[in-house]
């Protein structure tokens, strides 16, 4: 199934993870890609493989945004899908942040995604194209000391509406992507820090730990959350718009205050 034949997709961040791996996927589905991030070095090994776009630039600043759109109308002739996946961490509780650290946090999860569609829809406008924007579990529930970045998670549903809501009418889909923990650099980076603090052995025993209590009890991969994101760009999700999906093994369906109810041990399989 070739859903995206003769179609151009602009992915922020998508020198790895979840941008690399929806990468992959538009193109084994007949697309073209244009990747936007900051380093060169990492998008341009995602996107040559993939006889993809290098757009180095940063994708909260309107100009540069415009000048990755010129290119690719040039080459290509404009953008049917946008993928809003950069984003970064917005550490600490209230106390612990200061004006520069929320104004990042901004930022790299808001701004970006923000920029990024204002830019692009007068070309997805005439293409009747769509935007998925990543967000998180945590733009629904919050975690602790991360005010930053559950706060821009959160805002980025509330632009996803605003979004669909304004141009619907014009054929623009609009959708979010909600993952929970997923295997990525990024991750790994936190699970490093959780096994110093607990004294784990391993970033897997780490991994374990925080999905001990989700339905599936296992992180996601990069291309579990693609999928999503491949499906909610498709036209298999042609009525789907103003959405958030999340993609979390079940963690948003678990009533915490009844975990202490738990049986630590799985429940066994009863036999026929």
């Amino acid at each position: 199934m070739k859903r995206f034949e003769g179609q151009v997709a602009l992915i922020t961040g998508g020198g790895t993870g979840i941008g690399a791996a929806v990468a992959a996927g538009f193109v084994a589905e007949g697309g073209r890609i244009a990747l936007m991030g900051r380093r060169a070095a990492p998008l341009q090994s995602v996107a040559e493989p993939l006889g993809g776009l290098v757009l180095t630039g940063d994708a909260s600043v309107a100009a540069d945004v415009q000048r990755g759109l010129r290119t690719i109308e040039e080459i290509w002739g404009g953008v049917d899908v946008l993928v809003a996946n950069a984003g970064g961490h917005g550490l600490g509780n209230a106390l612990q942040t200061d004006d520069a650290s929320w104004a990042l946090a901004t930022r790299l999860n808001l701004d970006t995604a923000f920029v990024c569609a204002r830019e692009a829809l007068p070309g997805l406008i005439r293409r009747r194209g769509s935007i998925v924007i990543l967000s998180s579990l945590a733009g629904h529930f919050a975690g602790p000391d991360v005010v930053g970045y559950v706060t821009m998670k959160h805002a980025l549903i509330g632009l996803t509406r605003s979004l669909a809501r304004d141009y619907g009418r014009q054929g623009v889909r609009v959708n979010a992507v909600c993952p929970g923990w997923v295997r990525t650099a990024m991750a790994d980076e936190q699970m490093q820090a959780l096994c110093q603090r607990r004294g784990l052995a391993s970033v897997d025993e780490a991994y374990q730990l925080v999905t001990r209590d989700v339905p599936l009890q296992r992180p996601a991969e990069a291309v579990d959350v693609a999928d999503a994101v491949l499906f909610l760009a498709s036209r298999q999700a042609r009525m789907v718009t103003g959405t958030s999906l999340l993609v979390d093994g079940g963690a948003s369906a678990v009533d915490l205050p009844t975990l202490a109810f738990v049986d630590p041990k799985p429940q066994q399989e009863v036999s026929a």
